[in-house]
């Protein structure tokens, strides 16, 4: 065997020895939702399963847009025409999001989605909730009915497991099914295999400019993205899981798309509450991971980390906001950083790759 031949046999032996190893490790409960997190069944032409769009090679952000992120910034649908209207967040650290309400100062906190609309007032877990949407969702897994989705589940050669679960008449009750169904996969979402804290932060082998770019994230990020272990986390998840409106671009590439559904102006946490003083506020994302999951923002406008952390410092040159109500003032826009400080930063954000 020649050495190309050699080193191809023996990295795919290593990724799939070191995902069975993964797999092993995790509870009944979350091999249940891996199985539930990878099964392309789960979508009307079986065409797509949660991992499409979160995919754990691609920080569990979509690979696509992750490949392309100067064309391609939100999810192709189970129907191969309809896009969604938002770039997919990680799916991972989603599951020490608090459920949605005010906090002791009076903003608003926790809940799924950009928007917050899963806010776990239904199921007690908003990423439980979250993971109940996609599935029905037209531009996107595209099923018809809960009960088509249960009736997938109950057919797969994993529904022996989900019987164990939750018992011989888990399938009787399509609604109860299908919330087991999300709480499975929110439990997936939350091992170690998917929110993992083995970055090169989390075992402390940071370089010198990795450790400025750390002490500039602490001064002028961390109002946002903390850097202190809460929520019951055992790190820092690098967002305080709040809501703001930092100002991002209309994408005008991304408007022009006839098959996309993104349509502005998207007001974010205003629009599900319907309350204007929340208008063009989204979901503060973690940074963990984050060198893998461009492009950022609701819209996907920065195709790069650079692009947006230079539009953190100096907002005010570049085109004029989506939504131009509610803007922080307080934390981006006028942040005085140098390009040097800009690499400095960037250079810490890869040290947060799992």
């Amino acid at each position: 065997m020649n050495k190309t031949l050699f080193m191809t046999a023996l990295c795919s032996a290593t990724l799939v020895g070191g995902a069975a190893l993964a797999a092993s490790s995790l509870s009944d409960m979350e091999q249940l939702g891996r199985h539930l997190y990878m099964d392309k069944n789960l979508s009307l032409t079986s065409s797509q399963s949660c991992a499409t769009c979160h995919h754990q090679n691609y920080g569990f952000v979509d690979p696509t847009n992750s490949r392309d992120p100067y064309r391609t910034m939100v999810s192709l649908g189970d129907d191969g025409v309809s896009k969604g209207g938002r770039n997919a967040p990680t799916s991972a650290y989603a599951g020490y999001s608090p459920i949605f309400g005010l906090d002791e100062y009076g903003t608003y906190q926790g809940g799924m989605f950009w928007d917050g609309r899963k806010t776990g007032d239904v199921l007690g877990d908003p990423l439980a909730e979250q993971a109940q949407g996609p599935p029905l969702n037209p531009v996107e897994m595209n099923m018809p009915s809960v009960e088509a989705v249960v009736d997938r589940v109950a057919a797969a050669n994993y529904a022996s497991q989900f019987l164990k679960l939750f018992g011989p008449d888990a399938f009787v009750d399509a609604n109860i099914a299908y919330d087991n169904i999300g709480r499975a996969i929110a439990a997936y979402e939350r091992s170690s295999e998917v929110t993992a804290f083995s970055s090169r932060y989390d075992k402390g082998n940071l370089n010198a400019q990795e450790r400025r770019g750390l002490v500039l994230v602490e001064n002028f990020c961390g109002n946002c993205h903390a850097t202190e272990a809460a929520f019951g986390a055992p790190a820092a998840v690098f967002t305080n899981y709040h809501y703001e409106n930092i100002g991002v671009p209309v994408n005008e590439s991304l408007l022009a798309d006839p098959d996309s559904v993104y349509a502005i102006p998207d007001n974010g946490l205003g629009g599900f509450l319907g309350d204007p003083a929340e208008n063009g506020k989204f979901k503060i994302p973690t940074l963990r991971n984050v060198a893998l999951t461009a492009p950022y923002s609701h819209n996907g406008y920065f195709p790069t980390l650079t692009a947006i952390v230079s539009f953190h410092n100096s907002r005010d040159d570049w085109p004029l906001p989506e939504v131009g109500d509610n803007l922080n003032i307080t934390d981006v826009g006028n942040m005085g950083l140098t390009s040097a400080e800009i690499e400095d930063i960037v250079t810490f954000l890869y040290a947060l790759t799992d």
